[in-house]
């Protein structure tokens, strides 16, 4: 049977697993959006309002269910504006497909209208990029790119597709299926070493991170914490793969790092670090843990061996696959019962807040969102000084879940929350959103209009883009420069794009106005007031700036 390149695509797309993709059309992959015409049902194109939201909901999609998710963009500007969302999957680790139309073979190396070398473009950004050239090859490349998206390190893959390759014919049989590849497992005498260093340890500790987890392999792991008594810290933004409610979590190695947090790093002699990259957030700069060769024993198991040893010498590294690691693991026994119960005890001491000098205030109203939230609800949010609240004040049981960028990138949070909607529209999903970082992306109510797939968003509007107006205000004290905020009617907006929508004025209104927003059929957004003085949960803008400037006086 003849085929077209997009049909042959689209075709082995679906065999491979794919239900959802998220993208803008473009003249360059129209074989391919014909193709899709033909999959309704069975691989969906939700239209996305910009390229980079179409990226972040992939992204999103990766990060959430395990599977790629699939970016559908036009050449030049449409894949340079997805451009975020790659460099956003590879950071999280997330499975992704960026499927880009290119100009024709015959044009290439002329400077052609909206040519870019995508190998040299995307081949420090995402974890491959690869071309298309003969029609014939398509089953064989995806394939390739599937498979590097979702082992090892998961990751980006940018596959460029010709016009002319996609509109050629070819008898060449679409894909079948997904290669079945097992995920690695320990060698005996590895795992057998690992305990035995965890069994020696005065303060072991267990650091995990990455979203390719399992359930059986969170259990697991759950299983083996609690049944040795060893505190687990999540690194930055996957507090979600651990249960927080378990005596063993210890809390988060992310933005704003807790004091006690930082201790039970700090004093540990034996960390397990399961499934994470050492990122300079997570280790604070690179100073948590000395480099190359840290004063604590570091073992390090990861599914792709370019991660161990990329960074800080282990004192032992295993590649293995965390799943199949945390499976294999059985229960060690120490005398370090009190030193998990200070490190859970700093943990729990986090949530004691002083009141916050905002009409709206957020220590109460995420308090509020802990007793309320179903235990499976989905939490997103883009970045900016905001995201302390979903991420330090939220406590993530086994079925909840947290879509949040490691590359700290504006805008993530409404398009993730859209993603997040398309693959589990029966889920509660609430977006925060600062006022500056909702902007970034705001867009995207449209898509979530079209595609059904509404979440609640809380925008945090203070008026200002506040995590760099905290820095301004520490290091240029009173010199406010580029940083203030003037705003459109956040809900005549959400209301123009058929979303429920409030203004919430003061804390005591808050919770009328979330019932409200979790009974509507469209979705909500809540237009939260917050004061710039309310910029961190424990320091106001006035005391920032007071003490940079006493300091500056001293000096």
């Amino acid at each position: 049977m003849m085929r077209n390149g997009g049909q042959l695509l689209v075709e082995s797309l679906v065999a491979l697993g794919a239900s959802k993709g998220f993208g803008v059309p473009g003249e360059s992959y129209l074989a391919v959006l014909d193709a899709l015409h033909d999959t309704q049902g069975r691989l969906d194109f939700v239209l996305c309002r910009n390229e980079g939201g179409a990226a972040f909901m992939a992204a999103a999609w990766g990060k959430l269910t395990g599977q790629p998710g699939l970016c559908f963009v036009t050449r030049g500007p449409g894949v340079t504006n997805a451009s975020i969302g790659i460099h956003t999957a590879m950071q999280d680790s997330a499975p992704m497909l960026c499927l880009v139309g290119q100009i024709g073979t015959d044009m290439r190396g002329r400077e052609a209208f909206q040519e870019i070398d995508y190998r040299a473009v995307f081949g420090t950004m995402a974890k491959w990029a690869v071309e298309i050239d003969d029609v014939d090859r398509i089953p064989e490349i995806l394939s390739r790119a599937w498979i590097t998206a979702t082992t090892g390190r998961p990751g980006p893959v940018v596959v460029a597709l010709p016009e002319d390759m996609l509109t050629s014919l070819s008898d060449a049989a679409p894909l079948s299926g997904p290669a079945r590849i097992a995920e690695p497992a320990p060698e005996a005498g590895a795992l057998r070493e690992a305990l035995a260093m965890l069994a020696g340890a005065r303060r072991p500790a267990i650091l995990l991170g990455g979203c390719n987890w399992t359930a059986d392999g969170k259990a697991a792991l759950k299983a083996f914490a609690e049944a040795s008594d060893i505190p687990v810290v999540a690194a930055l933004r996957y507090q979600d793969m651990f249960d927080n409610h378990s005596p063993c979590y210890a809390g988060d190695l992310g933005l704003g790092l807790a004091a006690g947090v930082r201790k039970t790093m700090a004093e540990a002699d034996v960390v397990l670090a399961l499934n994470t990259r050492f990122g300079e957030i997570s280790t604070e700069g690179y100073t948590l843990f000395q480099v190359p060769q840290p004063r604590q024993k570091i073992i390090h198991v990861h599914g792709s061996d370019r991660e161990i040893g990329k960074i800080y010498i282990p004192t032992l590294g295993i590649p293995a696959g965390p799943n199949a690691f945390a499976a294999a693991l059985t229960p060690v026994k120490g005398d370090w019962a009190d030193w998990r119960a200070r490190a859970r005890s700093d943990y729990e001491a986090t949530f004691a807040l002083p009141p916050q000098p905002s009409p709206v205030d957020m220590g109460l109203v995420t308090a509020h969102l802990r007793e309320v939230l179903p235990e499976d609800v989905i939490l997103t949010n883009g970045a900016g000084n905001f995201t302390v609240w979903p991420n330090k004040f939220f406590k993530f049981g086994p079925k909840a879940r947290l879509l949040a960028p490691q590359s700290g990138a504006m805008g993530y949070g409404l398009p993730a929350a859209v993603a997040a909607k398309v693959a589990c529209p029966e889920r509660t999903v609430v977006c925060f959103a600062g006022d500056g970082d909702f902007q970034m992306n705001c867009q995207e109510l449209g898509t979530a209009m079209q595609a059904g797939a509404q979440p609640i968003v809380l925008i945090l509007n203070n008026g200002t883009y506040g995590t760099i107006r905290a820095h301004q205000e520490r290091h240029y004290p009173a010199r406010v420069s580029g940083t203030d905020l003037q705003n459109p009617d956040f809900t005549m907006l959400a209301k123009s794009y058929g979303f429920h929508a409030e203004k919430v004025g003061r804390t005591e209104d808050f919770p009328a106005a979330f019932a409200r927003a979790l009974a509507s059929r469209t979705g909500a957004v809540l237009d939260l007031n917050i004061s710039p003085e309310a910029l961190t949960p424990r320091q106001t803008l006035s005391q920032m700036r007071d003490a940079a400037l006493a300091a500056k006086a001293k000096s």
